[in-house]
């Protein structure tokens, strides 16, 4: 039976899923893009936007946890509704982080703790509720491709659902960096913040469960459920609606093996997403506009992955493999790609785009390992727990997105504040001690109230009102400081990004020897 005969109404939905993602990656990005500005506007540390991006990380991960059986509980459509204008409006929040933040800070005022910065708090405020929104777009999507799509085509459905991260990736960087020079980073926030509202008005009008669909047809719906998962779902009608403990699903290997893989793996797509900017910044002073279009050919070069690596286990399951045997196999290939990003920090040094390009082949691996990730899931557990289990593994992806972004805020600092104290020994040896005395001795102060710690600041990221009031004390040597300082502290943080895209990319092969190990060979899970 052929596609036009069988019906093609599965695809709209699939199309639905793919701009629900790409919005949901456009709205996690925004950030990241505006890190560079921020981070100068706010006088934030490595360490604080690692606060920043774990406080999201930490809270997905939670909310991982919890939206798999609310969207089980509740149903796709429903669940889908709730998630996209929960992290619609965490999005549009963003643009009031300082006022939140103020009235945070009168709060923790009066249990007596003052110690977070206005920016921070407001900050964090904000993306832990994108976060919860968010939580619930992948366990959803999940579930409704297990609903519209028989089991040979789920891989490459996940794929092409999955390839809208890439998409909004693609679009973030061409989009906000732009809004944020021409109407302020407030205005990015807002705008992007608002598309989510538009898709919302099209998954209302189209989606309805398979069964229920009055435009698709009935060879279109038989072919969907041509592989039930298990008799027990077409004998029982009662039995999708049976609770399953997350203590039973954790009694499976198959579980751990999902879980460890998204732990180990997906802090690495988390790092790329939220330190890319502030690397190209470090390593090239690239920020605003002038990002632009690396970033976006950096993750055009994901679609590929994303797309080709759904389609890529269908090669083996036309050699007679199981779905499950033929999606390890590729994943092994696929686990073997983002070795290329060892050669980045070597190379770099000929142009950005040797980073760039190397870490776009690595992006495009992880977005073909996740197309495949995700699916060994509905390849081995029945659709009733399928949105559980996806959401216990995105629960350890999110910590484990949590432990990488902390881990580089805390290597980047590190290495910042010895090539900073380097930048200090050498000023004094060349006789700018008494400059590095006067200015060691201000009050420097940022316009929302943080204090300056000189011998921890990096003086060509200082804000302008901090800037000018070290350039009145000497602009002369202020200048000729910067000049010294610069090439110090950007020689420690080439160090420092080759420590953390070592790990980057030797993840996905320990990720995958690790889920080999314990689930050898294809075994679906019957007992449920």
């Amino acid at each position: 039976m052929n596609q036009t005969t069988i019906g093609k109404y599965r695809w709209t939905i699939c199309a639905l899923l793919f701009f629900a993602t790409t919005i949901n990656y456009l709205d996690r990005q925004v950030l990241s893009l505006l890190q560079p500005r921020l981070a100068e506007l706010f006088n934030w540390s490595n360490s604080d936007y690692a606060n920043i991006t774990s406080v999201f990380q930490f809270v997905y991960a939670i909310s991982m946890l919890f939206a798999g059986r609310i969207i089980d509980k509740m149903g796709t459509k429903r669940g889908y509704i709730w998630a996209i204008i929960i992290w619609s409006v965490g999005a549009l929040i963003h643009a009031l982080a300082i006022p939140l933040g103020q009235g945070i800070s009168v709060v923790l005022g009066w249990v007596g703790i003052i110690a977070v910065p206005v920016s921070i708090a407001g900050f964090m405020i904000s993306r832990a509720v994108l976060a919860i929104g968010e939580a619930g777009n992948f366990p959803a999507a999940i579930k409704a491709t297990a609903e519209y799509f028989p089991k040979k085509e789920r891989s490459f459905a996940t794929g092409i659902f999955n390839s809208g991260a890439n998409v909004g990736a693609v679009l973030a960087p061409l989009t906000v960096p732009w809004i944020g020079d021409n109407w302020g980073w407030e205005a990015a926030f807002v705008i992007i913040g608002a598309i989510g509202f538009l898709w919302l008005l099209f998954w209302i009008k189209i989606y309805k469960k398979p069964e229920q669909q009055t435009k698709m047809s009935a060879a279109e719906l038989a072919y969907i459920n041509s592989d039930q998962e298990n008799e027990a779902e077409v004998i029982d009608p009662l039995a999708k609606h049976q609770k399953i403990s997350w203590v039973k699903l954790l009694g499976y290997k198959q579980t751990w093996a999902f879980v460890f893989g998204k732990f180990m793996t997906d802090g690495v797509w988390w790092f790329f997403l939220f330190w890319l900017p502030a690397f190209l910044k470090a390593k090239y002073a690239m920020t605003g506009t002038v990002i632009n279009v690396p970033l976006a050919v950096l993750y055009s070069l994901t679609m590929i992955g994303s797309v080709g690596g759904g389609w890529f286990p269908t090669y083996f399951i036309r050699k007679g493999f199981e779905p499950y045997d033929a999606r390890m196999k590729a994943m092994l290939m696929i686990a073997l790609i983002p070795l290329v990003v060892l050669l980045a920090q070597p190379f770099g040094d000929y142009s950005f785009w040797v980073p760039v390009i190397l870490i776009g082949i690595g992006t495009a691996a992880h977005q073909a390992w996740s197309a495949n990730i995700f699916t060994t899931v509905s390849d081995m557990f029945p659709k009733k727990a399928i949105g559980s289990v996806v959401g216990i593994g995105g629960m350890a992806g999110g910590m484990g997105g949590v432990l990488v972004s902390k881990c580089g805020g805390w290597i980047f600092d590190a290495y910042r504040s010895a090539g900073i104290a380097n930048s200090w020994v050498q000023a004094k040896a060349i006789g700018l001690g008494d400059f590095l005395t006067k200015i060691e001795g201000l009050n420097l102060v940022t316009k929302y109230g943080d204090k300056i710690n000189i011998n921890k600041a990096e003086l060509g990221s200082l804000s302008k009102e901090v800037t000018a009031q070290l350039q009145a004390v000497d602009p002369t040597l202020f200048d000729q400081l910067v000049q010294l300082q610069k090439p110090l502290v950007q020689a420690e943080m080439t160090t420092a990004y080759t420590i953390m895209f070592t790990f980057c990319a030797l993840a996905y092969l320990i990720a995958w020897a690790v889920m080999k190990t314990l689930v050898p060979k294809y075994r679906p899970i019957t007992d449920l």
